[in-house]
């Protein structure tokens, strides 16, 4: 089993502390408001699961997802993520964050950003394109016809296969879209960002994914 460092503990990132806790896996969860108020959370999740800082949960992880708001990418702990990989459930909302201009006018991704942040560790896209309560419910076991698939991104294939790995104990496919570069055809807006469609669907709508300003 891995040990899962988890930096934000909203929607997804509970939701996610919660499958893989049920999987086996011990979870370290924290958020930006420090521990004690992540009591209740640890309990509904239950198994090994136990709260901790930012800090300690990146330094914990074995692989540690980071579901925070794009504007608080820059709040990430480095160090303790060397080497490590990082999965990036972010989407940019620039009505809530900010304009980003690299990101507005196409020079740059969400994640591509994260990366930056982060540049010794091995950062993979993925579970922005799935609504909290769909993740918790829709995860069925490997093999069953119409099983939904997710779409990936990274730049680093070992840090892509054990992700892939990861999600497919959860109960979901993975499709491959490339290099972190490639994470904006399934940022929001784009088709293949929320649909309940399998991996060969999924794929087709990746490649409908047209690229626009988001300031235009």
């Amino acid at each position: 089993m891995t040990t899962i460092g988890i930096i934000g503990s909203g929607n997804i990132g509970g939701t996610l502390a919660k499958l893989f806790a049920a999987q086996g896996h011990d979870v370290v969860i924290s958020n930006s408001r420090g521990p004690e108020t992540l009591a209740d959370l640890v309990q509904e999740i239950g198994g090994t699961a136990r709260a901790a800082t930012a800090a300690e949960a990146a330094a914990a992880g074995e692989v540690v997802v980071v579901s925070v708001p794009f504007l608080a990418v820059d709040k990430i702990p480095v160090e303790p993520l060397a080497g490590k990989v990082v999965i990036d459930t972010n989407n940019y909302y620039w009505e809530r964050d900010g304009h980003d201009v690299d990101i507005d006018e196409g020079r740059s991704t969400p994640s591509e950003a994260l990366q930056a942040h982060l540049p010794t560790s091995y950062v993979v896209k993925l579970f922005n394109a799935i609504r909290a309560d769909h993740l918790l419910t829709q995860g069925v076991p490997a093999g069953t016809d119409g099983r939904r698939a997710l779409p990936l991104a990274g730049d680093d294939a070992a840090a892509k296969a054990t992700v892939a790995a990861l999600t497919d104990g959860i109960g979901y496919d993975v499709v491959d879209v490339g290099p972190l570069a490639e994470g904006w055809r399934f940022d929001r807006d784009q088709p293949a960002y929320g649909p309940e469609v399998d991996a060969a669907a999924l794929r087709e709508l990746l490649e409908k994914a047209t690229r626009a300003s988001t300031s235009a």
